[in-house]
């Protein structure tokens, strides 16, 4: 007659809780990926196969007169049972974390149909007799920057000169005047500028302003329809007039 044979491999079990503890850490920070908690559930359905079958296999060979406790295998039955609910949970608490997101994207850029925004770009669109506001962003600060609307030609027709600017978005009022005063007629007109911080260039980024007439969400988000300047993300939006 074969002798007893030992509980169920106390390794096999600390494994299943080290997975466990392992997936709870994961989507418990932001932006877990969906694909990261499949290669967690795909991991743990594994152990849990390589435990059902080492849990057979003892069943088969222990010794009829002196039997495995009962109380050891519920229990270890149970903790497998742990890790699959606690799977599943995640599982359904990723997809209503998405669709929230998702709805609240779709909220927020809905609320700004019919609002100039200021996206990175060149392009200002400009119409007689109005005022626009264009800018830039600058990623630290400068103590000199300059900012230039050309027209089509590339001619220089306006220019502002700011000191100690802080980083962010910087914004500017264009009144579609020259720097003689002459009014300047409808067009496409483009901002440049040049920021430094003493001796060091500055990367400034050019923002032009764009009317949201609709939003659709696509596999990038909620995207912005700002007519000529096409769809841009609600990701890249610097400011909101």
């Amino acid at each position: 007659m074969s002798s007893s044979v030992a509980p169920v491999n106390i390794n096999l079990i600390q494994q299943l809780n080290s997975t466990n503890s392992s997936l709870a850490s994961k989507n418990t920070s932001a932006g877990a990926s969906t694909s990261g908690s499949n290669n967690s559930v795909t991991s743990t359905s594994s152990i849990q196969n390589s435990f059902m079958t080492l849990l057979i296999t003892q069943l088969q060979n222990q010794d009829p007169l002196n039997p495995m406790d009962s109380s050891q295998m519920t229990s270890q039955l149970a903790q497998i049972n742990t890790v699959n609910g606690i799977n599943s949970l995640n599982t359904a608490l990723q997809a209503l974390n998405t669709s929230l997101t998702s709805s609240q994207s779709m909220s927020t850029a809905s609320s700004l149909i019919g609002h100039t925004v200021l996206v990175p770009g060149s392009d200002v669109a400009y119409k007689a007799g109005t005022s626009t506001t264009t800018g830039v962003q600058l990623p630290s600060a400068a103590d000199k920057l300059t900012i230039k609307i050309e027209d089509s030609a590339g001619n220089v027709v306006r220019t502002f000169n700011m000191v100690n600017q802080k980083a962010g978005v910087i914004p500017v009022t264009w009144d579609g005047k020259s720097d003689s005063g002459a009014a300047m007629a409808s067009g496409t007109y483009k901002v440049v500028a040049q920021a430094t911080q003493g001796s060091n260039n500055v990367a400034a980024t050019t923002l032009s302003p764009g009317v949201v007439g609709s939003v659709t969400m696509g596999s990038q988000g909620a995207q912005l329809d700002l007519g000529t300047l096409g769809n841009v993300s609600l990701s890249s939006v610097a400011m909101i007039q």
